[in-house]
């Protein structure tokens, strides 16, 4: 069901991938309509649409999703029946497929040339080998790699355009998911576009973002080493009638002897990618979008570079592990004035102690799913309050209808009145992919006002509700003396939550 429009709120209050400020340049008639999901391409999705009327929104996102899950039918490498699985069990000769799957197929071929071998749809025969040797927290042999190296340069199918045929050539492992999620998005948009009374629209499925008709949309980029859905970003840029997507090593990989190795490798050496941690492109072309992100992670910045001016169009922006940043001039462009919040060190007496500075607590919440199937994100709030049961400071939170807001009852005594006195707006925010339902959050220990509090016992509130259904909430007191890990018992939303009292990750310091 879609939501009714929101209504924004203040800065100090944090709306997760729902971030900054950007408002629909539309007719007066039109609202913006804002639905979550959680369990969408294997990751969560959240979808915006300006239209004259709540019936006509909601038929452009039932519309949207329609396409969503007709589109996964046919390229999923993970369902069994979708067609391209189909394709890869069947002989090894010519097969009519779908004008989309023969589509796909085509496109990944003219990227596999036009990256020298950087983009490739066999590269799942080394992440295979890289994930089976993690499997044993080892490293894999140079053999294994040479081996999986070697099948990755064979050509393992034909495509005929005559007949509408593929063919396979070998049994090596194909997975179409380095730009597949950004066709989807491409598709799904077309048709939600062509409902009537709709104008614009923003589709956002984990991190990769398309921006569609009469609106300009604030992306915020994620951090890679502080990649907390409150980390202040590394850049905000507008984008409008274009794709954004970003790929990166800092959410999916392997750990090896304590080690991290990025899930992106290098087709052409089988080694993961290491150089580049985060690669966001901006194309007038979603699949350019999702192809680009993913090549450019894997070559240096000079090829990457050299490929990107290939795209008419295309800006980018690359963060390599050593901490350099490269742009194109077209990036610059695009850019918006960086925001520095204004910090108070302290409101304590002089010789008092505050909060140390160093530090931060990760609160890590991983929400309830189905295997399978699609569902809405429940509201949630996570704030802290004092011994004394005073608000301290709200940490993020997560909703669609305004008018339900009441059911986060402990959320909305504690904040009710500074939400609805404020003001804010919308915008997006692009990064690597996330599993879905699993969000890091971070408190730096500072108050609302910027303020760092004094020592002592705080408790951390995670409150979750759906609309007329199940409520939860969380409490955990926690005192800021040495680091610590505390684990909490899960519910029907929230799975699983866990704290870290730590010393800030380097996107932090």
């Amino acid at each position: 069901m879609l939501k009714k429009p929101i209504t924004l709120l203040s800065g100090a209050v944090l709306l997760l991938l729902v971030m900054g400020s950007a408002a629909f340049p539309t007719r007066k008639t039109n609202k913006l309509y804002v639905s979550d999901y959680e369990n969408v391409l294997g990751t969560s999705m959240e979808i915006k649409i300006a239209a004259n009327t709540e019936p006509n929104a909601s038929k452009a996102e039932n519309a949207a999703l329609a396409e969503v899950d007709r589109l996964n039918m046919i390229l999923s490498g993970y369902n069994p029946s979708s067609e391209f699985s189909r394709w890869m069990k069947a002989d090894k000769k010519p097969v009519v497929v779908s004008s989309e799957l023969y589509e796909v197929l085509s496109l990944f071929e003219q990227w596999r040339i036009k990256s020298n071998g950087a983009l490739d749809a066999s590269a799942e025969t080394i992440t295979k080998v890289w994930r089976n040797a993690a499997k044993q927290n080892r490293l894999p042999s140079s053999d294994e790699i040479a081996n999986a190296v070697q099948m990755v340069q064979q050509q393992h199918y034909i495509l005929n355009a005559q007949n509408h045929t593929a063919q396979r050539l070998d049994d090596a492992p194909l997975i179409l998911n380095s730009f597949a999620k950004s066709y989807i998005m491409n598709k799904a948009a077309n048709v939600a576009m062509a409902t009537a009374g709709v104008n614009g629209l923003v589709i956002n499925i984990g991190g990769d973002i398309l921006v569609r008709g009469q609106h300009t949309e604030q992306v915020q980029v994620s951090n890679p080493k502080a990649d907390a859905e409150n980390d202040p970003p590394v850049a905000r840029v507008q984008v409008a009638n274009k794709t954004i997507a970003t790929s990166g090593n800092y959410r999916r990989g392997e750990l090896i002897n304590g080690k991290w190795y990025s899930h992106i490798v290098d087709p052409r050496t089988g080694i993961p990618a290491g150089e580049v941690i985060s690669s966001t492109v901006i194309a007038d072309k979603a699949t350019d979008a999702g192809a680009l992100a993913t090549a450019l992670s894997v070559l240096s910045p000079e090829e990457g570079k050299k490929l990107v001016a290939k795209v008419p169009g295309a800006e980018y922006m690359l963060i390599t592990a050593d901490g350099q940043k490269f742009e194109s001039a077209g990036w610059k462009k695009a850019l918006l004035p960086e925001e520095k919040p204004v910090l108070t060190k302290t409101t304590a007496g002089a010789g008092d102690k505050t909060w140390d500075p160093n530090y931060e607590l990760a609160i890590s919440l991983e929400l309830a799913t189905m295997e399978g199937m699609r569902v809405h994100r429940p509201f949630v709030a996570v704030w802290v309050v004092d011994a004394d049961k005073k608000p301290v400071r709200q940490i993020a939170l997560w909703y669609n209808k305004p008018r339900w807001l009441n059911e986060l009852p402990a959320w909305y005594a504690a904040f009710y009145d500074s939400y609805s006195a404020g003001s804010a707006s919308v915008s997006s925010t692009t990064s690597a992919t996330r599993s879905p339902g699993k969000y890091t959050l971070k408190w730096d220990g500072r108050d609302d006002k910027g303020n760092l509090v004094k020592p002592g016992t705080y408790t951390i509130n995670i409150e979750s509700a759906r609309e007329h259904a199940g409520y939860h909430l969380l409490t955990q007191d926690f005192n800021p003396k040495k680091p610590q890990h505390i684990d909490l018992a899960g519910n029907a939303e929230v799975a699983s939550a866990s704290f870290d009292y730590r010393k800030k990750t380097d996107g932090n310091e």
